[in-house]
């Protein structure tokens, strides 16, 4: 099956639908969580998300936090302007989409999908080898697919050495999976890599293929969105240099 994985999506509905486009055809969609946080479009984002056939969908931190379960104390001063934004203007629908998502780890076919870790579904990020080493200890497929960090990234565990390295990972490469393996598709709605194209990948389920990829959207379009909603100008600045 040919599979899109999306993550942290975060209320960037021009990106969002940027990647559906130039991802075309697919036979599921595995999104890892975030659809809020950040952007100005939380409900089109929601409900662009909603309609997507064959879709499993995760829970990501800010979308944990909207739904009350996270305080928005817990967050920095700019995310929490935004999530408070999100909580006023989301509507009853939606909300009751997120409460209906899962934020533990899910397991489909060769893949555990999580937002942050196996280890810390919501808040740990992977960011380096340390981190992913102590990771691949908490789940048993052969690979998993995690977000939170904004990074289009892959960690391989050589189970004969015990060691793990950061592949290099570039979009369009089609890399041959073989366990075990973590792989991040990176975000959607705020890329943190210095590219600002949004991020995604496709699944091939069959052939073992992952292809990290990437997709142009117009953010001068969304940096005018976010400045007329009042959000912060931080989220505006950073979505078009990537970081």
């Amino acid at each position: 099956m040919r599979i899109l994985v999306i993550s942290d999506i975060h209320a960037n509905y021009t990106a969002l639908e940027a990647v559906l486009k130039d991802a075309g055809a697919v036979d599921e969609t595995w999104c890892l969580g975030d659809l809020v946080g950040y952007g100005p479009d939380p409900n089109a984002v929601i409900e662009e998300v909603r309609d997507i056939a064959n879709l499993t969908c995760l829970l990501g931190n800010h979308d944990v936090a909207v739904i009350g379960k996270i305080p928005f104390e817990a967050f920095n001063g700019d995310a929490r302007r935004t999530l408070e934004y999100h909580e006023k203007v989301l509507t009853a629908d939606n909300m009751n989409f997120l409460r209906s998502l899962p934020s533990n780890l899910k397991v489909r076919e060769d893949a555990s999908l999580v937002h942050g870790s196996p280890r810390d579904s919501v808040w740990e990020y992977i960011l380096n080898t340390l981190s992913a080493r102590l990771n691949f200890d908490h789940f048993t497929t052969p690979w998993c697919m995690v977000g939170h960090s904004h990074l289009q990234c892959m960690f391989r565990l050589d189970e004969r050495t015990d060691r793990v390295t950061l592949e290099p990972v570039r979009a369009g490469d089609r890399v041959q999976l073989k366990p075990r393996l973590i792989m991040n598709p990176g975000s959607v709605g705020q890329p943190r890599d210095r590219d600002p194209r949004a991020a995604y990948a496709i699944y091939d389920s069959t052939e073992k293929i992952w292809e990290p990829r990437r997709a142009a959207y117009d953010i001068p379009e969304v940096q005018k969105r976010i400045r007329e909603v009042g959000l912060p100008e931080k989220h505006a600045i950073r979505i078009a240099e990537g970081w």
